[in-house]
This record gives C-alpha cells, structure tokens and sequence, in this order.
C-alpha cells in the first residue's frame, strides 16, 4: 500500500513538473522531486548533482534569468540618484603638505599616513563634527588625499 502512494506521489510530481512552466520550479521543490524519485527507485544511479543538472538546470537558468532583469531595474535607479560628493563640516582640518616623517614613504602611502595623523589630531580636538575616516559619497581621507594630490 505504502509503495502505491509513493508510487502515485511520483507521478504525480514528475507530471507536474513537466506540466508547470519551466522557471515555476524552486530548489525546495526540485529537491523533493529527487527525494521522490530516489524512494521510488527511479533514478538510474544519478545522484544529487546529475539530478539537479538534468532536471532542475533549466529552470534555474530561466529563474536566474528573470532575477537579472530584476536587479537590473535598482541599479538604473542608484545611477539616477548619485549620492553628492562629501563637503567638509565646518571646522575640520586638512594638511597642506606630506608629514615629513613619511617622506621617504611611496606617494600614495605618505598621503595615507599623513591624512591618518591629521583624522586623529581632528578626532582629539573634536572638530569631526560627524565627518568619518571613509564613508559613502567621500569622508576624511577621500578629501585630504584629493587635497594633497592637488598640492603635489
């Protein structure tokens, strides 16, 4: 009796898979589908992978697909609405030239170490005023490494 209803259950399943569009099968659903099939015994030895390849392929492909489009239509927004660049809070201080210490360094690296001494002698006189080392749209160190490019 049970082997009648896991057989009927089979069926059942595997015609509606191939009744149902191809992009309307989730992994859940593809994962019962093969744990249907193992129990009643019509898998000819594909194991999981081979299963999911053979069975399952098409329709994550087309879901893929369908998800790309989707994410699609955000990205055109963030480009639509660009975030305006950081400008300096009123109060804080950039260097106008390399810290001499870190002269011998590489330029882009002398330019880092000097912005750091200047983030942290800003941190420690508080004049921060909400400004953070990197932060979206441009934060200290974006603004002085642009500064002291331009001094250079």
């Amino acid at each position: 009796m049970f082997n009648l209803k896991l057989a009927a259950l089979t069926v059942t399943a595997l015609v509606a898979w191939s009744a149902s569009p191809a992009g309307a099968l989730t992994m859940k659903e593809c994962g019962e589908t093969y744990r249907a099939a193992k129990e009643g015994g019509t898998l000819n030895g594909m194991d999981w992978a081979a299963f999911r390849k053979e069975k399952c392929a098409t329709s994550a492909a087309e879901s893929a697909g369908a998800d790309s489009v989707k994410t699609e239509e955000p990205a055109e927004k963030d480009a639509s609405a660009a975030v305006a660049p950081t400008v300096a809070p009123a109060g804080v201080t950039f260097p106008t030239t390399l810290a001499a210490e870190f002269k011998a360094e590489k330029p882009a690296k002398a330019r880092m170490k000097t912005c750091l001494q200047g983030y942290h002698d800003n941190k420690e006189a508080g004049t921060l005023n909400g400004l953070r080392w990197i932060q979206k749209g441009g934060g200290y160190y974006s603004l002085c490494n642009a500064r002291l490019k331009a001094e250079s």
